[in-house]
């Protein structure tokens, strides 16, 4: 009987996450008609990540109620191989992705939103769409972790898939500066080309970390000795 509560939580998160991001295209901005359109934003490629994330568990779940009982080989290699592919999205994207935006975010808000979110986008983006992409991501992917083990991969390939994933990313940004000749943060503005390289490291080292402290606390609430 535990497992369709879970089932139900997560079908109520895919689905506020479909609400956000109808809702946040939906949005006549005109950051959505430059180059990258909303693509070169972190926050929209990470509500994306976190809604196909949990359209696979959904999907996760629904399979295994539909082979349960079932003797089939074959429906049972695929349900594992459905169950790697969310495990790995966890692990690698869903997780540090998640929380890495999250406390970001409304770090540099604090200190100066006009570095990372103007005060302009009020205009456009209502206080509840704004916590949307912002704050409940970090609940939603622990609420996550709470009720289901996930199998992490290999420490290296998981950081080397990290890093990939970060690296990849500033690439895409630093792109789209030399497209346009605007940074897509307004912080970037404000940084030198050193101090730019050594930001854009420091970005890299806190998604790695992350991606570690999710391993650990992953390891620490499944701990099969306890």
């Amino acid at each position: 009987m535990a497992l369709v509560p879970c089932q139900v939580l997560r079908a109520a998160i895919l689905l506020s996450y479909c609400s956000i991001l109808c809702n946040y295209k939906a949005i006549d901005m005109p950051a959505h008609q430059t180059y990258g359109g909303s693509w070169k934003f972190l926050t929209f490629i990470d509500l994306v990540i976190q809604a196909v994330f949990f359209g696979i568990c959904v999907l996760t779940d629904l399979s295994s109620l539909l082979t349960r009982g079932n003797d089939s080989q074959e429906q049972e290699r695929q349900l594992k191989k459905l169950i790697s592919l969310r495990d790995w999205m966890m692990a690698v994207l869903a997780f540090p992705v998640g929380v890495f935006v999250v406390t970001m975010f409304w770090s540099i808000y604090i200190y100066d939103r006009e570095l990372v979110y103007p005060k302009l986008l009020d205009n456009f983006i209502p206080a509840w769409l704004n916590h949307g992409m912002h704050t409940t991501v970090l609940p939603f992917v622990l609420i996550e972790m709470r009720t289901t083990h996930h199998q992490y991969p290999s420490r290296s390939c998981g950081l080397a898939a990290v890093c990939t994933f970060a690296v990849g990313y500033i690439l895409w940004v630093c792109w789209i500066h030399h497209v346009t000749g605007v940074w897509v943060y307004p912080l970037l503005e404000h940084l030198s080309p050193g101090v730019k390289i050594i930001f854009f490291a420091a970005v890299t080292v806190i998604i790695n970390v992350f991606y570690l402290v999710g391993e650990i606390l992953n390891n620490y609430i499944w701990d099969t000795q306890k």
